[in-house]
């Protein structure tokens, strides 16, 4: 019998996650209901005790919504997934799900300014400690940074702003060997360049405000697991997965679940009780992104390499980080996980500092300075004084956050109107 072949990537971003039966809307339709209507008191009373599938509460599932995070599940290669209001309530979801107050994560200091803080301070006033290490470090000095207490491992694929790579099968080794799993923030690459799950991280988050929504129209976020790591052999470490839920009349999700074990729990109690869901109309907005983001990708990284190829030669530039470049710090990395392209964003340093940096900034004209970034228009920031700005100064050198950085998102313009706005800019300067 011949093996079915596996759709492409990009029939996946444009086909994934919804398929209308006959008659149906040939377009994902928004949901716009709280309730949902049965015709019995049992068949509610079933959904709510988990012994039946359905639609009950908007809170806890949406078709819109359900079907949007089929098609981000399907783009990573996981086995269930769910959407959240933000990126920010991806990451603190993954997390919360496996942890518990006495409990330890390992992570990477080079990760988005506010994962930073939510890890480092807002879940340690919840009683979870935190140890954090550089994302290029070798198993032996990473294998230090365990307790007995940990029970999860965090870093992202490509750090926000640093652009620093996460040397994710070392993370992964380290994270099985201890018995715990990996989550990694895939937000930059997007599954069009990097499966971190081929790699053996466990569970994938994305901020899809970002690149998988394209258009700064609408926040979201999303949590993908992978089904691969067993819980069930850990049961001591997270009993919240393999011990009877006393809230669902004495479930226990991984026996009910299996490999959608830790997804169903991330739906039934974390969503249950914090309630961070997408709007169905947000989901709809990300779904129509989703479409065009194995086209827009390579569009995005085309532009990036011209401008940091461009920034390079440039005199009143004092550094670039761009994977691309040859004789970037993270080429070696980039050759390995982001082979085929990494993203739009790169980093440099205008000479003179904080003062050369703004005057820089705000003679752009094309380019915006805005508080977002990985849309289809090219933006810039300064992480220093606004993303990373609750940061001190040994915490920005950790995270790989220079005083002089620049982050500059590059859309999907042409590259020459790109380049000559950031040329005019330059002689401002």
């Amino acid at each position: 019998m011949q093996e079915e072949k596996k759709q492409g990537l990009g029939t996946l971003c444009v086909q994934a996650g919804y398929s209308p039966k006959n008659g149906e809307p040939r377009v994902l339709p928004i949901v716009q209901s709280t309730t949902y209507k049965y015709d019995s008191s049992k068949q509610m009373g079933d959904l709510f005790d988990l012994k039946d599938t359905g639609y009950f509460y908007t809170r806890l599932a949406n078709p819109t919504n359900d079907a949007v995070a089929a098609k981000i599940t399907a783009l990573e290669g996981g086995e269930a997934g769910i959407l959240t209001s933000s990126g920010q309530a991806a990451t603190f979801y993954a997390l919360l799900n496996i942890l518990k107050a006495g409990d330890h994560i390992v992570a990477s200091s080079a990760i988005y300014g506010g994962s930073y803080n939510l890890i480092a301070h807002t879940m340690a006033d919840l009683g979870i400690e935190s140890t954090f290490v550089e994302p290029d470090v070798t198993l032996e000095e990473l294998n230090l940074a365990f307790k007995e207490n940990t029970k999860v491992v965090f870093g992202e694929s490509l750090a926000n702003p640093s652009l620093k790579i996460l040397d994710i099968e070392t993370f992964a080794k380290a994270a099985h060997e201890h018995g715990v799993p990996l989550v990694v923030d895939n937000t930059f690459p997007t599954p069009i360049f990097l499966r971190p799950f081929e790699f053996g991280a466990d569970i994938v988050t994305h901020s899809t405000t970002k690149y998988m929504n394209g258009f700064a129209n609408s926040v979201g976020g999303a949590v993908i697991d992978s089904g691969n790591f067993d819980w069930s052999l850990y049961g001591d470490k997270f009993k919240g997965l393999t011990q009877p839920d006393e809230t669902y009349h004495g479930v226990v999700f991984t026996e009910t679940f299996g490999r959608k074990a830790y997804i169903t729990k991330l739906t039934t109690t974390l969503m249950r009780d914090l309630g961070s869901i997408p709007s169905p109309q947000n989901s709809f907005y990300l779904g129509v992104g989703l479409e065009t983001l194995h086209l827009r990708m390579p569009r995005h990284f085309e532009n990036a390499k011209a401008v940091a190829e461009y920034l390079k030669g440039h005199d009143k530039i004092s550094w670039v980080n761009f994977s691309a470049l040859p004789d970037d710090s993270q080429h070696d990395l980039a050759q390995k996980y982001l082979p085929n392209g990494s993203c739009g964003v790169i980093s440099f340093g205008v000479k003179g500092g904080r003062e050369a940096a703004t005057r820089f900034m705000d003679a752009l004209q094309l380019a915006a300075v805005v508080t977002h970034v990985a849309d289809s228009r090219t933006c810039v920031l300064h992480p220093a004084s606004t993303t990373h700005r609750q940061m001190n100064d040994e915490e920005l050198e950790k995270a790989g956050v220079s005083p002089d950085l620049i982050r500059m998102s590059v859309g999907i313009e042409d590259k020459e109107d790109i380049l000559l706005d950031i040329a005019q800019a330059l002689e401002q300067v």
